[in-house]
């Protein structure tokens, strides 16, 4: 689950100008007056996939016979 939550941390940030969405870009282009950086939050939800990715697996090994059973 650490690695899910760095990688929000490793998201380029996102600026908002009066409540659009703009890139930093367009940011340096038309100037920083009224721009916020956007406050995003993580999921909290876990898809299926991601929740059969993340559980862990039962390792199910061969059952061995030795001895004169073989």
């Amino acid at each position: 689950m650490t690695a899910s939550t760095a990688s929000f941390a490793a998201e380029l940030p996102a600026y908002e100008a009066n409540g659009f969405p703009v890139s930093p870009v367009q940011v340096r282009i038309v100037g920083a007056a009224h721009v916020q950086q956007e406050q995003t939050t993580p999921a909290t939800t876990v898809t299926v996939h991601q929740a059969s990715v993340l559980t862990p697996r039962k390792l199910k090994t061969a059952t061995v016979t030795t001895g004169s059973a073989r």
